[in-house]
């Protein structure tokens, strides 16, 4: 999300998106085949006959404490016993946690590595290659607003026997709010795409891995940069990268890659409205054709005082048509929405959206915190309520936590502003299949 004082499209800050969230000059071309912000909703609230999942919710890690402030996780196996656990980015403690799964729906939390400020983002990654998930972090130093060079990209190098040894990678820079892990040169080692939020200074950047450390490579400097998540988005074999720039700018941009590191930066998608408010961007299969699309949130409102939902808040995807041209379907209204996954949970073999809302208006007791489209085919979705409290969540992912062959989810919370009424940590959502 972002910071300001009042709604101006400029300055703004997403410290509460991973976090997973950005802006750029409006782009001149929006997605192939699409006016920009023209295309429609498939679809909006309503009820339907068809299957409905009832979740079961579990606060698991720590107990309540004060406001929360997690600002992401990931659902991921650190310690390899084949069960799923959770790593999240605990920016009210300036730590990164792990939330071990010790026996089957048993979880205990602890510290992992030392004091990380305002960690916003985790990646589990065998970023070294010897066989376990070793996590990346990027911190932006602090959440609000903040022109100095105070970002860093950390490492927490995966020792095997439930310990990891932190490792500085990159300090002194504009801060981060992402990273990401793949070979992008073609060398066979692990590179990172780096996302710089910054201020007024921001920027995108790889970092390649060589046998004396990182080399930087700056591929774009503009201030806003949310996710930068990687993908062979053309299809050539080797690794591209896709960011999504908020602020004033609003806009998705993918970086092509030569197959040598060499990067070459197109704009996808831009919106019109620079209130758009981008929020999250994530790599997902959602037509099932074996290329990767992009599954995007925009329900980021932190710059309008009190915070909360707009009318234009809601979930996109933009579906790979080949030759790095992408077409804007719209999803459907979400009132703040943030984080979002594609996933098949009710068993019918075509991917659903599932999507949390930090934003909306939760002096209401019916606002939706947590919900999810239900994929109709043709292109249609219909919205069901999964959960109206706890509100204010803005991280999610997914998994098969209890291996029962659902997938489950688990959330995050972030509380800056009121009502804290109904607030949670972190929550695992099981799923008992469709009903």
């Amino acid at each position: 999300m972002r910071s300001g004082a009042a709604p101006t499209g400029r300055n703004r800050n997403p410290w509460i998106a991973a976090l997973t969230i950005g802006m750029l000059p409006l782009a001149q071309l929006g997605c192939q085949g699409l006016p920009r912000d023209q295309a429609k909703p498939a679809v909006r609230h309503g009820n339907s006959a068809a299957r409905e999942l009832a979740f079961a919710p579990t606060p698991v890690g720590d107990p309540l404490s004060g406001k929360p402030w997690i600002t992401n996780l990931a659902a991921a196996d650190l310690d390899g016993d084949g069960r799923v656990d959770i790593v999240l980015a605990d920016s009210q403690a300036n730590e990164v946690r792990w939330i071990r799964q010790t026996a089957p729906l048993t979880f205990v939390e602890q510290p992992i590595g030392t004091e990380i400020g305002a960690p916003s983002h985790v990646t589990a990654a065998d970023a070294d290659g010897d066989g376990d998930l070793d996590v990346l972090v990027a911190s932006m130093g602090v959440l609000m607003p903040n022109n100095q060079k105070i970002g860093s990209v950390v490492l927490l190098r995966n020792q095997g026997s439930g310990t990891f040894v932190q490792e500085l990678l990159l300090d002194q820079v504009a801060r981060v709010t992402d990273v990401q892990a793949g070979d992008l040169d073609g060398d066979g080692d692990i590179d990172l795409a780096v996302a710089h939020f910054g201020y007024d200074e921001g920027e995108i950047r790889w970092m390649e891995q060589t046998p004396a450390g990182y080399t930087s490579h700056s591929l774009l400097q503009l201030s806003g940069t949310i996710n930068a998540p990687i993908a062979d988005f053309d299809g050539d074999g080797d690794l591209d990268i896709a960011a999504v720039v908020s602020q004033e700018w609003e806009e998705i941009r993918i970086f092509e890659n030569d197959g040598r590191g060499g990067f070459q930066g197109r704009v996808i998608y831009g919106s019109g409205n620079e209130d758009f408010g981008s929020s999250g961007l994530s790599v997902q299969d959602l037509d099932l054709d074996g290329d990767p699309d992009l599954l995007y949130t925009n329900g980021d409102s932190f710059d309008y005082v009190p915070p909360g939902p707009r009318p234009w808040h809601g979930v996109q995807w933009l579906e790979n048509t080949g030759q790095l041209k992408f077409t804007l379907h719209r999803v459907g209204d979400f009132p703040g929405a943030y984080s979002a996954r594609g996933v098949d949970a009710d068993g019918d073999r075509d991917r659903d959206l599932f999507v949390v809302s930090e934003f909306a208006d939760w002096h209401d007791p019916k606002s939706i915190s947590f919900g999810w489209f239900e994929n109709q085919g043709s292109g249609s979705y219909q919205l069901h309520a999964i959960a109206s409290a706890p509100t204010h969540l803005l991280c999610l992912d997914a998994a098969d936590f209890d291996q029962d062959g659902h997938t489950d989810f688990v959330t995050g919370g972030v509380y800056f502003y009121p009502p804290f009424d109904r607030m949670a940590r972190v929550v695992l959502w099981r799923n008992p299949g469709s009903q």
